[in-house]
């Protein structure tokens, strides 16, 4: 019998392993990543305090590109990193919350570093 993996459960896996290791502090907060199948999210939080400090996301009005494709991803990253900085924010850590460093989740990484921001 062919056993299916269920992909849900190991991404939530993947991301309790990972926010083990990994909190946002004041001096240098959590990028966190959404993706979904139209659209890609992204937030800056103090996890000390449990604070949103910006977000960006592909729904928002005047958003250009889908937010299903790489460009999309590109462009969330670019708004998220400018929206950082006018905060004060440079440094932050990078949370990709269980999904594979490829494709839209790399893509805004290098939207948010192309916008300034150091990981």
């Amino acid at each position: 019998m062919v056993k299916t993996i269920n992909r849900k459960a190991s991404r939530a896996k993947r991301q309790k392993r990972v926010r083990a290791k990994i909190s946002g502090t004041p001096t240098c907060p959590r990028l966190n990543v959404f993706r979904s199948a139209k659209h890609i999210y992204a937030q800056i939080i103090d996890d000390t305090t449990g604070t949103t400090l910006a977000a960006a996301s592909s729904l928002e009005k005047g958003f250009e590109p889908n937010g299903g494709n790489c460009d999309g991803a590109f462009a969330v990253g670019k708004t998220i990193a400018e929206r950082a900085t006018e905060k004060g924010i440079t440094d932050v850590v990078f949370d990709r919350a269980g999904y594979l460093y490829h494709g839209r989740v790399a893509k805004l990484a290098e939207g948010a570093r192309d916008g300034g921001l150091n990981f």
